[in-house]
């Protein structure tokens, strides 16, 4: 074993003219990712254990030490942890560096408990920058394409997470934020931009903001779609697609480790998320028995980060499902499927496990019903019943949508095994929402 180098194990550097030398990580080999993620992820134990007292008491307390990790492999010594082990440290005693050297904070939301806060020193900005950058260009987004970013900006990561990224790579950009939906349809239309930042919910509402204001959508500036921030499914990668006449591809990100920028889809084989690893080290775990999981096996995703000075994370586990498969544009990293939900946003109807992911899925393939739909869980009788409001698409007559209704209600029952209600409602009757779209209500306890 080498000696290990207490010093950060590496350093941003400035961004060159030519783009097509920029991170030489981007292209490297298995092998050579592989060999890149264990020094560094031997230097983020030492450098969480040594000066974060939280991961120096868990350690100890489950009989381990950095010393331990010897390979790669040995990283299953070490416990998981989970946003309980941040909010318990809150707001900044996961800090493994002094405030002096912190440069900016952001908080996850807290809509489901306490906020998580985060924190970057100057070098996590700049990587943070280059990642998102990377992210964009294999997304098909180059130096010079003017940029309209709709992600949310403030505490969330999404919006000045993206801006930063947008300028790294030599990009105006429209700093738009969210809503003000007529006003975007305005600076779409008189700014022209070539790309889209937004939500893929968010740009279907915007879809239909055009075509109310008398402009079809494909007749706008837009080429590239940068989606992310909530699951989508391949049908609606399509429906976008078809709508705008545009590419779009996902990005991934979890404010917890990074925010928007831990991994991107390759424009030319638009095939999951490629995971940056030179950066992030991903697993697969076993949600129950916590088993780490063969690559091609589904389970609940797991990272660690390899280079944040501010905030180490190991072993995060995000609750997002996914499978983790061999590279293909970018052959060194691996790449994931689309996000199936969260292990903690699914729901068991009468011992059946469902995600609003799959009720999207089949209602794009039925041409009256419209991508818009929210699912409200109640206990009439002292039995769980799910009812499906989902709005008809204006080009559709109310029976048209009603018989789609029903399609969809036995495609369900024979797709997924789960009985429930359809309710068609008019369009633009359900919310909207220019950041994370809420899809479950769980009137239960009501």
């Amino acid at each position: 074993m080498t000696p290990l180098n207490l010093s950060h194990p590496w350093a941003v550097p400035t961004p060159p003219e030519d783009p097509s030398m920029w991170d030489p990580e981007e292209h490297y080999s298995r092998q050579q990712i592989q060999d890149l993620q264990y020094e560094r992820l031997r230097w983020t134990l030492h450098h969480a254990y040594n000066n974060v007292p939280a991961y120096r008491q868990l350690y100890d307390d489950h009989g381990v030490h950095p010393n331990d990790f010897t390979s790669l492999n040995d990283i299953t010594l070490f416990p998981y942890i989970d946003k309980a082990f941040l909010r318990a440290s809150y707001p900044l005693k996961a800090l493994a560096v002094p405030m002096k050297d912190i440069r900016r904070i952001h908080a996850s939301s807290g809509t489901t408990g306490q906020p998580t806060v985060v924190a970057y020193t100057a070098n996590d900005l700049k990587m943070w920058a280059s990642l998102v950058a990377r992210s964009f260009r294999a997304s098909g987004v180059q130096p010079g394409h003017v940029i309209h970013n709709a992600y949310g900006y403030g505490l969330f990561t999404g919006g000045l997470g993206a801006h930063n990224g947008a300028e790294w790579l030599g990009c105006p950009i429209i700093p738009m934020s969210g809503g003000q939906t007529e006003k975007q349809i305005r600076m779409i239309t008189d700014l022209k931009p070539d790309v889209i930042l937004c939500t893929p919910t968010y740009l279907l509402a915007l879809a239909d903001g055009f075509v109310k204001a008398g402009i079809d959508p494909k007749d706008t500036s837009l080429k590239y779609g940068v989606l992310g921030a909530e699951p989508w499914t391949e049908g609606m990668r399509e429906e976008i697609e078809s709508l705008f006449d545009m590419k779009a591809c996902d990005i991934y990100g979890l404010s917890e480790l990074l925010g928007p920028g831990m991994g991107g889809e390759a424009v030319e084989t638009q095939d999951g998320c490629h995971l940056w690893e030179d950066h992030f080290y991903p697993e697969i775990i076993d949600p129950i028995s916590t088993e780490v999981l063969p690559d091609g096996q589904s389970g609940e995703l797991v990272f660690s980060s390899l280079t944040r000075e501010a905030l180490p994370i190991l072993r995060f586990r995000t609750h997002d499902l996914t499978t983790l498969r061999p590279g293909t544009a970018r052959a060194g990293h691996r790449r994931m499927d689309r996000i199936l939900g969260r292990s903690d946003d699914m729901i068991i109807l009468r011992g059946v496990n469902l995600f609003p992911s799959q009720i999207e899925e089949l209602a794009l393939e039925i041409d009256a019903l419209s991508p818009h739909f929210l699912l409200e869980i109640t206990r009439p009788n002292r039995m769980d019943e799910l009812t499906i409001k989902i709005e008809r698409r204006a080009t559709a007559s109310l029976a048209e949508a009603e018989a789609g209704g029903q399609v969809l209600r036995a495609r369900i029952k024979d797709r997924i095994g789960c009985s429930c209600n359809i309710d068609v409602v008019e369009p633009d009757t359900l919310a909207r929402s220019s950041g994370k779209l809420r899809r479950i209500y769980d009137l239960r306890a009501l």
